[in-house]
């Protein structure tokens, strides 16, 4: 079959043969049908890259600021910390029932990041989920108007997916020690963020109260609970 498939080749190389612009995409196909007609797949397919957003960074807003709380309904009370050009979040789900943590490095008004969410309770390879994520900060145009995060997260290498959007809280100040559970909650959980555990989506931490601070969060995160 192998021979076959470069006899077809080797027409469409000539005058009157299929249209060139086909010959790539032709040989491919042909030669991993051949492949798999005698066993030997390998090389045929390969898994499509990590997907990474399409957005630039702008200048932030002279009245933004990383450093706050941020509630969106479907994930709760997000706690960003920016030190120099680096972050640090923790939230807790709206639920109760997870909680996670976010990485990243801010250039102007872009975050991007990585997360890590933790399901409180669960041992074992799927007690924990893992991806990266971004961030775009926006101050609305009149006055008193709600400050608010805008972005996505995806899974493992995968910047986007799902949508996360949050609104921040004027009347709380962030603390990321209150949104790790307790002894009593914790289950099999690091103690400190693990470099090497690969991102963590939108995780900053929540507060314990949902819907605390500047009126009501238009934000959430779509699709997929983490």
């Amino acid at each position: 079959m192998i021979s076959s498939s470069l006899r077809v080749l080797e027409r469409a190389r000539r005058p009157g043969g299929f249209a060139r612009p086909s010959v790539s995409w032709l040989g491919r196909s042909l030669l991993c049908v051949s492949l798999i007609a005698t066993g030997a797949v390998v090389g045929c397919s390969k898994p499509p890259p990590p997907t990474t957003a399409n957005v630039k960074a702008g200048d932030l807003p002279p009245a933004g600021d990383w450093s706050g709380v941020f509630y969106s309904p479907l994930y709760g009370h997000l706690h960003l910390v920016k030190e120099g050009n680096s972050v640090s979040g923790r939230w807790r789900t709206a639920g109760g029932d997870k909680w996670g943590e976010l990485h990243g490095e801010v250039t102007g008004d872009l975050l991007k990041y990585k997360w890590v969410e933790h399901k409180i309770g669960m041992v074992g390879p799927g007690a924990t989920t893992e991806g990266r994520g971004y961030f775009k900060y926006f101050v609305p145009a009149e006055e008193n108007g709600n400050h608010e995060i805008k972005g996505q997260w995806g899974l493992e290498r995968s910047e986007v997916g799902n949508t996360w959007e949050a609104v921040r809280q004027r009347n709380m100040l962030p603390d990321l020690a209150s949104v790790k559970p307790d002894e009593t909650e914790r289950v099999n959980m690091p103690d400190e963020w693990d470099s090497s555990g690969g991102g963590a989506p939108g995780g900053a931490s929540k507060g314990d109260k949902a819907g605390e601070g500047s009126g009501e969060s238009s934000g959430k995160k779509s699709d997929e609970d983490m």
